[in-house]
């Protein structure tokens, strides 16, 4: 092998280690917010007579425990009737290559009928 075939390849699996390290921190970040969001989803289908208040702290509970970075400004809960409507954002930094941090911007946006957890009466499930 001459230098410069040493050289290009030295560059090529530098560019290939800066790829894969970029892509795991994207899964690192990704996967809590995968997780979170379908927590969410299931806490905002399954709310039963929880107000708005207590499915935002439910929200917020679900955030601490997959280490998410939201806060109470950052979620929005509404509803009508059994209609239930969550939306959130936030960024999270991801450091896609050494020395270079990229604020990642996250959002979830859920629009769902509620009913209560089967084997209950309420809302969606009939007497």
């Amino acid at each position: 092998m001459q230098g410069a075939d040493v050289i290009k390849t030295v560059i090529k699996l530098a560019f290939v280690a800066l790829i894969a390290n970029a892509t795991w921190h994207l899964f690192v970040a990704y996967s809590p917010h995968v997780k979170f969001k379908d927590g969410v989803q299931y806490a905002a289908q399954y709310r039963g007579d929880l107000t708005d208040e207590g499915l935002r702290d439910k929200i917020l509970r679900l955030a601490s425990q997959f280490d998410v970075p939201v806060t109470a400004d950052d979620v929005s809960v509404t509803h009508q009737d059994t209609h239930t409507i969550v939306q959130l954002s936030y960024v999270r930094p991801v450091d896609l290559a050494p020395g270079f941090t990229y604020p990642w911007p996250f959002s979830v946006h859920l629009d769902t009928f509620t009913v209560k957890a089967p084997g209950q009466e309420g809302l969606g499930v009939p007497k």
